[in-house]
């Protein structure tokens, strides 16, 4: 009777569809999650900028991240990060498991008003699995740009133009690895190049951006 007192009081809530769970998300929605991943995260890294994307922006994924950023439940985000860390591991060249793991940061005062930084939490989730090397101030954001989502594809590089500069991390003593990069969303790829843009200028070399989801509708390649 007491084990079931206890089990009843360790219940909570999914996050995703607000079933009853002992776990961080509920059996239900770990499974559409994992329905969501790519069989080929690889499919854009042989571009310009190298991309490695876990999922397919859609479903229970594009829910799950709506409900990290804006419903106030960045545990999520380490959780995402951990699937995208062990599909990292499997999938990626030994020449690209020594890179330092940089997140895209936000701007001060989104970061305040949301509370957490939704790529950080990934980043460290990503670690965990990994066991790379964290820098979570490689980069600072000193422009509060607008959404990307709310501008235009021909806008969305311009208003990222001096977005970044380097942070404390790198500021005073530059990475002995490559960099990747870690963000939620790979869309038109806009943020990374300007990241890219700020660490390239300073001679850091960037190896490529991981992300949990991508939107691009090819994924034959």
């Amino acid at each position: 009777m007491f084990k079931n007192l206890l089990n009843l009081f360790l219940q909570s809530n999914c996050p995703i569809c607000q079933r009853s769970t002992s776990n961080g998300i509920c059996q239900y929605c770990a499974k559409r999650l994992k329905s969501c991943h790519l069989k080929n995260p690889n499919y854009l890294w042989k571009q310009e900028l190298p991309v490695f994307s876990w999922g397919s922006y859609g479903g229970t994924l594009k829910r799950a991240i709506a409900v990290m950023k804006y419903e106030n439940n960045p545990e999520i985000g380490r959780l995402l990060g951990q699937y995208l860390g062990e599909s990292w591991l499997l999938n990626s060249t030994s020449e690209n498991q020594n890179s330092v793991i940089v997140p895209i940061p936000l701007h001060p005062q989104k970061l305040k008003a949301r509370g957490f930084n939704q790529a950080e939490l990934i980043a460290q989730g990503f670690c965990d699995i990994t066991g790379l090397k964290l820098k979570s101030n490689g980069l600072a954001r000193i422009k509060d740009t607008k959404a990307q989502f709310s501008v235009s594809g021909s806008e969305r590089e311009q208003n990222l133009t001096d977005a970044f500069v380097l942070g404390s991390d790198f500021s005073r003593r530059h990475p002995d690895a490559p960099v990747l990069l870690i963000d939620d969303i790979y869309t038109t790829g806009a943020t990374a190049k300007s990241a890219v843009y700020t660490l390239s200028q300073s001679s850091i070399y960037v190896v490529g951006i991981a992300a949990v989801a991508t939107t691009s509708k090819d994924r034959s390649v």
